[in-house]
């Protein structure tokens, strides 16, 4: 089983769970934990091969489906029926399979620093990483994607907060994450047809050049997404601004909570 932590404050509280980025570990919420105790039961989880979760679970064919799959399994562990969820970067795609095949598990979705569609200069990126990935060290591979895209001074914890995050991989599991990405276009435009109508709220950064664009046509085309733009904030932006995104989350997270206590008494 993935490794998890988590913090039970009152059984009629509802649960968050909280899922990284590639690279990343549970260890990216560290700003977020302590503010989301005092409302919810909080989990967070680290995805296979990365912080303190096992190694070599890869099998030929595995996909973001089986990765989301353990994260239900650690659900099942802890009996929770049903959590909002909050995920960044890679963690989101993460969060949106998991929706589409476990719909009955999610209360919401909040996806920060969401990535749904990959433009010319991410496609190039990618590439590049693709056909160096077996030669090249993974941590520079790592660090040179960080810093494109969290470039800017106030992205620097941001950056350094994912860079540690990743030296706990090996670079067999960087390589299996990394192969993910061959086709992940086509897959994102198939999870953004196959919604259930899950309430979803995506939180971006003003400063995230790479993804924030897509999402705002995609919100612009859909009525039933909400967008949250943070100011003087970049990909991560639950670390470069964490008590806007704090504030933002918890609110949206209780507005659907209340939704759900007002459906159940009519």
């Amino acid at each position: 089983m993935l490794h998890y932590r988590s913090y039970k404050s009152d059984p009629v509280l509802p649960w968050v769970t909280f899922i990284h980025g590639a690279g990343g570990s549970s260890s990216i919420w560290f700003k977020q934990i302590k503010e989301f105790r005092k409302h919810f039961n909080v989990l967070v989880v680290d995805l296979r091969g990365h912080g303190q979760s096992e190694r070599g679970r890869w099998k030929k064919g595995d996909s973001f489906i089986e990765v989301s799959k353990e994260v239900i399994d650690v659900l099942d562990h802890l009996s929770i029926k049903k959590s909002h969820f909050v995920g960044v970067s890679l963690g989101t795609i993460v969060v949106q399979t998991l929706s589409t095949h476990h719909p009955e598990y999610v209360s919401s979705l909040v996806l920060s620093g969401a990535i749904i569609k990959l433009d010319i200069r991410t496609k190039l990126l990618l590439w590049i990483g693709r056909t160096t990935k077996q030669f090249v060290p993974y941590m520079l591979l790592y660090k040179l994607f960080a810093w494109i895209i969290m470039p800017n001074r106030s992205h620097e914890e941001s950056r350094l907060a994912f860079v540690n995050s990743a030296k706990k991989m090996c670079q067999k599991e960087f390589i299996r994450w990394f192969s993910l990405t061959k086709v992940i276009n086509p897959y994102l435009d198939r999870l953004q047809m196959e919604t259930n109508g899950l309430p979803t709220m995506f939180i971006m950064g003003e400063e995230d050049y790479l993804f924030r664009a897509p999402v705002e046509e995609l919100v612009r085309r859909d009525s039933t997404l909400g967008l949250i733009t943070i100011q003087k904030a970049g990909h991560v932006c639950n670390i470069d601004q964490p008590q806007t995104y704090n504030e933002k989350t918890i609110a949206y997270i209780k507005e659907i909570e209340s939704l759900i206590s007002t459906s159940k008494t009519i």
